[in-house]
């Protein structure tokens, strides 16, 4: 993980570089983010059993590269 600390000049210059980065990891690495995070949000509300049954099943996908959309 890099840990390098980088100041930005402005918001835009930030939201560049973090676009830069996410473009650079492979798409099941972002579909596996994506998918933490949606899962920690619920967390957060309070919802995570309507989504727990989820996690396994996007998980084997990552891990395996498979495409898929969740609606």
């Amino acid at each position: 993980m890099d840990k390098t600390v980088r100041t930005y000049a402005s918001r835009k210059e930030m939201k560049a570089d973090e676009y830069r980065y996410w473009q650079s990891r492979r798409v099941h690495e972002r579909m596996d983010a994506v998918s933490k995070m949606t899962l920690e949000a619920y967390v957060m509300k309070g919802a995570a059993a309507d989504v727990s049954r989820f996690k396994e099943p996007l998980s084997s996908f990552n891990a395996h590269g498979v495409k898929y959309l969740v609606v």
